[in-house]
């Protein structure tokens, strides 16, 4: 769509000369005899042309000539809207010179020839009808509307405000917004050039280059940009007002957000969805201070739609970093916590890792931020005691939640992966991790590896702890919610209390000793020939981690085995009890015997020596646990 321009005038425009830095000339037959003055700028001209189509000059030469109107005279005009170069089109016209109106002009034109009363009421066509007939004309297109908005500058915008020029310029770009391309042809039809749609596949020897491809939603991001925040907001209140989804004003608000504020587009990050493609509409954002930055970044908070997922979470945290910088109110921070709290599941950990830039910041990153979020997610978060681990199946949390559960699984996730990142910061008080971990509920977590890990690296980074506090933060995790890496590995962590060792090998002996009474009475089944429905044991996850279910109570097992009953009567005094012990010969009855020995068969450990099966030394951490279950880094 080419830009609207009108020619105005007949007269050839080289008689309007400029002569020295601040002076123009009308070159005529007749002696210039009245002196314009418009700022610093002198325009040497003739009476008659001026006073008959302006009513303003008119009475500024009246009264400086007084009586003799032979006089020569000065006139000064330091109020005229758009300067002294709206004034020279105004004198063009009134001289019949050649003058082009377009969408960069007729704005400043239009406020000029109402400040000098250029109206109907001297000469049919004046000045103000002719600027007012393209103006309306000119609304009708997207790029010469949007022109027309970024020329109301400082020195105009008031007089267009009067005239409604601003208003009407927004209504026309609203209407066009939210109005579907597709079914109007508008604006967007220059997007696609004639090459293009002669690079059109031909099927048949028949021409398919018909109608060209839809813009997305997000064709007007980029031009409304350009805009100053004043427009701009009422841009933004005027779509709504038109029923504009709040995605796309979301999306408008980001794109507008990354081209003018420092630092919330971070690489990689690109999640508004903009396509940013429009040749010639591409700008550089203009330089704000840091008190400018403040106030916009407070703006775009207080205009973001308060719906839920509308805003991505990432640019909600990318929002509040910047906030954190330019030290904004403490109401946009509190918004912008409260927003990404109630989308928590959404976020990334990087995005969490805001940097605490506070005078009195003892530690590295804002956690007391993070918290409020977690603590807002956990009260707009229902509890989940239906689908607990008491009640649910724990492969099925570990392999696919269930979709009430998934936000918090998500959340807990991580937590744990923000714990471990923040926990190597010497300064974090173990006060705050601990609580920052107990905001999670329990049945979020299916295992316990990644709380294990966190802890970890935290004792690690401060090995300065007491054995009290040290006891305080393993509390925070289940051992029997740990994984078999994660209890081998924390079998051989000297940075754990013992009393945590001894609670993690009781229960993995536990779990043993279940698996062990599981294959037993597999074993004796078989050997009687009975069904395998009568079996309940269940073999879940891989082959490295096995969990097993008996038939029996857990108190039958351990009556029945004196061996696992003696270790936990000595549990303070012998910390561990090896496989080996369980297996020992002369322990057990002969039919226990004959389906142990089975047992080591399946597992290969008939032809390991006794003094191996002795030792209390775990086993290195594996390299892979199974298609399921992942191998884990616990830091160490």
């Amino acid at each position: 769509m080419a830009a609207a321009t009108r020619v105005i005038g007949s007269k050839p425009s080289d008689c309007f000369q400029f002569q020295d830095p601040s002076t123009w000339t009308c070159i005529t037959e007749l002696a210039s005899d009245v002196v314009v003055q418009v700022g610093d700028t002198s325009f040497h001209l003739h009476k008659t042309q001026l006073i008959s189509h302006s009513g303003t000059l008119k009475k500024l030469v009246n009264e400086s000539t007084g009586d003799d109107d032979s006089k020569p005279c000065t006139v000064r005009l330091d109020d005229v809207p758009g300067g002294a170069e709206a004034f020279l089109l105004a004198v063009r016209f009134c001289y019949d010179v050649e003058t082009e109106l377009n969408a960069g002009n007729v704005v400043p034109l239009r406020c000029a020839a109402e400040h000098l009363a250029m109206t109907e009421d001297y000469g049919e066509g004046n000045l103000v009808q002719q600027a007012e007939s393209f103006l309306s004309e000119m609304l009708a297109g997207w790029d010469d509307t949007v022109r027309a908005l970024n020329a109301c500058d400082d020195a105009v915008l008031p007089a267009a405000e009067d005239l409604l020029i601003v208003p009407r310029c927004i209504d026309s770009l609203a209407d066009k917004a939210c109005a579907d391309p597709t079914l109007t042809g508008w604006p967007m039809l220059q997007y696609f050039t004639a090459k293009s749609l002669e690079e059109t596949a031909i099927w048949d020897g028949i021409g398919a280059a018909g109608r060209p491809p839809s813009p997305g939603p997000d064709w007007w991001y980029e031009q409304a940009s350009s805009f100053g925040l004043p427009v701009y907001k009422r841009l933004i209140a005027a779509v709504r007002s038109r029923g504009m989804s709040p995605e796309n004003v979301a999306g408008s608000l980001m794109h507008y957000a990354r081209r003018h504020l420092s630092g919330v587009r971070r690489r990689g990050d690109n999640s508004d969805g903009s396509s940013r493609g429009r040749a010639g509409a591409s700008g550089t954002a203009a330089v704000f201070s840091a008190g400018d930055q403040r106030t916009l970044l407070e703006e775009i908070v207080a205009l973001l739609p308060v719906e839920k997922s509308v805003t991505p979470t990432r640019f909600l945290l990318g929002l509040l970093r910047v906030a954190t910088v330019l030290h904004a109110a403490a109401a946009c921070r509190d918004a912008l916590e409260r927003r990404a709290g109630n989308q928590l599941e959404e976020a990334a950990l990087e995005d969490l890792l805001i940097p605490n830039t506070g005078y009195s910041a003892e530690t590295l990153y804002d956690v007391d931020s993070v918290q409020r979020m977690l603590e807002q997610f956990m009260v707009t978060t229902p509890p989940a005691f239906a689908a607990s681990p008491e009640t649910t199946d724990e492969g099925q949390l570990v392999d696919a939640p269930p979709a009430e559960l998934r936000p918090v699984c998500s959340v807990a996730k991580l937590v744990d992966g923000y714990l471990a990142e923040v926990g190597t910061d010497a300064n974090l008080k173990p006060s705050k991790f601990q609580t920052i971990a107990a905001l999670v509920p329990d049945y979020a977590r299916a295992i316990d590896d990644g709380l294990y890990r966190a802890i970890d690296i935290y004792l690690k980074a401060h090995p300065w702890l007491t054995d009290s506090e040290r006891e305080q933060l393993c509390r925070l995790m289940n051992c029997q919610k740990l994984s078999l890496e994660a209890c081998t590995h924390a079998a051989q962590n000297e940075r754990l209390p013992l009393r945590v060792v001894v609670q993690v090998l009781f229960f993995e002996q536990l779990r043993l000793r279940t698996t062990v009474s599981g294959w037993f009475f597999a074993s004796d089944n078989a050997d009687q020939g009975s069904s395998s429905d009568n079996c309940v044991l269940q073999r879940r996850r891989s082959d490295n981690d096995l969990d097993f279910v008996a038939a029996g109570s857990l108190s039958e097992v351990t009556t029945e085995e004196d061996g696992f009953a003696a270790a936990r009567h000595d549990e303070p005094s012998s910390p561990a009890m090896s496989v080996a012990e369980i297996h020992r010969p002369g322990k057990g009855k002969p039919k226990t015997k004959s389906a142990l020995s089975r047992l080591l068969g399946r597992l290969g450990l008939c032809g390991r020596s006794s003094s191996s099966r002795q030792q209390l030394q775990p086993p290195p951490l594996p390299g892979a646990s199974g298609k399921r279950r992942k191998s884990f880094d616990f830091g160490c």
